[in-house]
């Protein structure tokens, strides 16, 4: 059973380690809030989100004063808008026109940000999921706290070829809408292969249709805490260090299980996962970079980058579901590269590329995350990067993520400042070499053989 005797023990962590709880997220479905007349499914939504998340903000700030717990932010996360608006909705603006609501329902309650502005389209799309992925550059652009993401392939159903190559070209109208604010458009929007229904994180966070009306979802982070402890065991065989990950990651999840446990009693909202997943901040100390530069790796990037970032990912992985019976979203180690100020070093230093983040994704979480390009990177460039992920997710059987922001105006060298918790990246090269033959075949790419498990 939780207690506070258990939060006493990661006073430390907390204090000196960096060791926050990243997002309490509140799942809503939008289910019953369809209707035919785009009016009072506004309304609905409105009243829906607002009625069920009034609380939310300020239970978070209890549960932190009470247990002395950081919470960095509190998120809404909702049913897919494609789904939700497919009804009502007959045209791009009258997603747009959704996506407004979303932004001024999140803004009443105090969140800051509401997720679920998506399309699941990884076998084909319907007229609705067509129209909202088409609308997501305009959304984004005139929305502060709304995050999108698509869905764009799965071991199961294979790849959707067709909307890799119209997401490409969604990425660059979002760029160019947004420009004046460095392309920051792109951060709000991911795309995935195999994306889970219980992700608190943003900017992939959506209510998936297998859950609950509401349901309360943690995501915890605690970079820092792995690498203080790794400095204890420099040196040791890899026995040792294992062990010490996974002890680590078990603590680090019991918080996550505690808050979880609060809030849902607090809000009366059933309890859904908690989401262990080394997520770092651009802070000095809070990085997966400097775990692997701790296991023993110049820089991230250097030969073994692969083997370490695997070691690290099972190892979280096994320590949190011996801490919770409820394990979810995506679970391991994130490695965004403006988020990231051991990543950052890395790029700038010449040690870490495309291709090498791209072989990291095989055994991460997520994948290419928060990646600054050059502003003119071709759209179809971008739809076979999409690809190349959906790939290495729809074949290990994973989820993987797409972040790439071509910042307009900037070439390799140049950097730019997202801020926050979003923190700077370095414009980093994208290979020259062409794939429109390939992007442009559309279609769909067949799922893998091991797919068939019934």
């Amino acid at each position: 059973m939780i207690n506070i005797f258990e939060v006493a023990e990661t006073n430390k962590m907390i204090e000196k380690e960096n060791l926050d709880v990243r997002t309490i997220t509140l799942g809503i479905s939008l289910l019953n809030c369809i209707d035919s007349d785009l009016r009072r499914a506004k309304e609905k939504i409105y009243e829906k989100i607002t009625t069920l998340s009034e609380k939310l903000v300020s239970t978070g700030e209890y549960i932190e004063a009470e247990f002395g717990i950081p919470i960095v932010n509190k998120r809404i996360s909702v049913t897919p808008i494609s789904l939700a608006g497919g009804a009502v909705c007959r045209s791009a603006d009258d997603f747009v026109e959704l996506a407004k609501t979303l932004d001024r329902a999140g803004k009443s309650v105090g969140v800051n940000f509401v997720g679920g502005y998506s399309a699941l389209v990884s076998k084909g799309m319907t007229k609705a999921d067509e129209m909202l992925i088409r609308s997501i550059p305009q959304a984004l652009a005139e929305t502060e706290i709304v995050c999108s993401s698509v869905n764009l392939a799965s071991t199961k159903t294979g790849m959707n070829m067709d909307a890799v190559r119209l997401m490409g070209e969604v990425i660059k109208e979002t760029a160019e809408r947004t420009a004046r604010q460095d392309s920051l458009g792109c951060a709000k929007l991911v795309v995935f292969c195999n994306a889970p229904d219980d992700n608190p994180f943003m900017a992939g966070a959506f209510h998936g249709v297998t859950e609950a009306d509401a349901v309360i979802n943690v995501g915890v982070s605690g970079p820092g805490v792995v690498k203080t402890a790794l400095e204890k065991v420099r040196g040791e065989n890899f026995e040792v260090l294992c062990e010490t990950i996974k002890k680590t990651a078990f603590k680090v999840t019991r918080v996550g299980q505690l808050v979880a446990k609060e809030a849902s009693r607090l809000l009366e909202v059933p309890f859904g996962i908690v989401d262990l997943s080394l997520a770092p901040t651009p802070a000095v100390g809070d990085s997966v970079a400097d775990i692997l530069h701790e296991i023993g790796l110049e820089y991230a990037g250097a030969p073994g980058t692969t083997a370490a970032l695997a070691l690290l990912n099972d190892q979280v992985k096994k320590g949190g579901v011996m801490a919770s019976s409820y394990v979810g979203g995506l679970s391991g180690a994130f490695i965004p590269v403006s988020e990231d100020q051991g990543m950052i070093d890395a790029v700038t230093a010449g040690a870490l590329t495309l291709e090498k983040l791209e072989a990291m994704t095989c055994v991460c979480s997520v994948g290419l995350d928060m990646i600054a390009i050059p502003g003119d990177t071709k759209a179809t460039t971008i739809s076979g990067m999409i690809a190349d992920e959906m790939a290495i997710g729809m074949i290990n059987q994973k989820t993987t993520a797409v972040r790439l922001i071509p910042v307009v105006g900037k070439q390799v060298g140049e950097k730019v400042e997202f801020g926050g918790l979003l923190g700077y990246a370095p414009i980093m090269p994208v290979n020259p070499f062409s794939c429109d033959a390939f992007v442009e075949r559309g279609g769909r790419i067949p799922a893998p053989i091991h797919s068939f498990k019934n």
